[in-house]
């Protein structure tokens, strides 16, 4: 995890750590306060009362947590023998966006997966965004989702070797069944 350091500038980064039982009132508000409807708060709370929300990560800003990312098992049709997490929703308050909150959530995050031995990471994301991590098209590799994302699917390898076979359906918990249609299209990115 990063620590709270202070940049070139003098402003403080916020610091990285493992969500805290004592979090979710605060984790919530972020999700409220980020998107226009309460689609990804409530998945954040659904993913978590079904035990699978199996990372997730905070940034605080000294005692306030200004930023939220999640990761849950994906199901693979047919079974491939590989372990694959998706990331989502990640989220951070307005006024801590454009500061690289969102990326060191990501980045951080990331290196959890991989501890927690996925062998890759999906998202449904901006391309732009994503891209800057190493996420790829997931299209590329001939994974499939269940939703109608296009080039907004995609994956990132932790592990070489580690992607299902092409013509793989990679699903998202059933949890995200219940965001509407358009809560699942491409959100707009952290802007940090």
């Amino acid at each position: 995890m990063l620590p709270t350091l202070r940049n070139d500038s003098g402003v403080y980064m916020e610091l990285i750590r493992p969500e805290q039982a004592g979090d979710a009132v605060a984790v919530r508000q972020v999700h409220l306060t980020a998107f226009p409807t309460p689609a990804e708060a409530d998945l954040v709370e659904r993913l978590r009362a079904s035990g699978k929300a199996v990372i997730e990560l905070v940034a605080l800003d000294g005692d306030s947590i200004v930023g939220h990312i999640v990761f849950s098992p994906v199901a693979l049709e047919p079974l491939a023998g590989t372990v694959g997490l998706g990331l989502g929703p990640v989220a951070v308050m307005p006024d801590h966006e454009k500061h690289g909150v969102g990326r060191r959530l990501i980045q951080n995050g990331l290196a959890e997966c991989h501890r927690w031995g996925a062998g890759f990471v999906v998202v449904i994301g901006d391309p732009p965004y994503y891209n800057r991590f190493g996420f790829e098209p997931a299209a590329k590799h001939g994974l499939r989702s269940e939703y109608d994302a296009g080039d907004a699917f995609m994956v990132f390898k932790l592990e070489s070797g580690a992607l299902p076979p092409p013509g793989t359906l990679v699903k998202y918990a059933p949890e995200f069944s219940a965001v509407s249609r358009k809560a699942r299209r491409p959100a707009r990115p952290p802007r940090g």
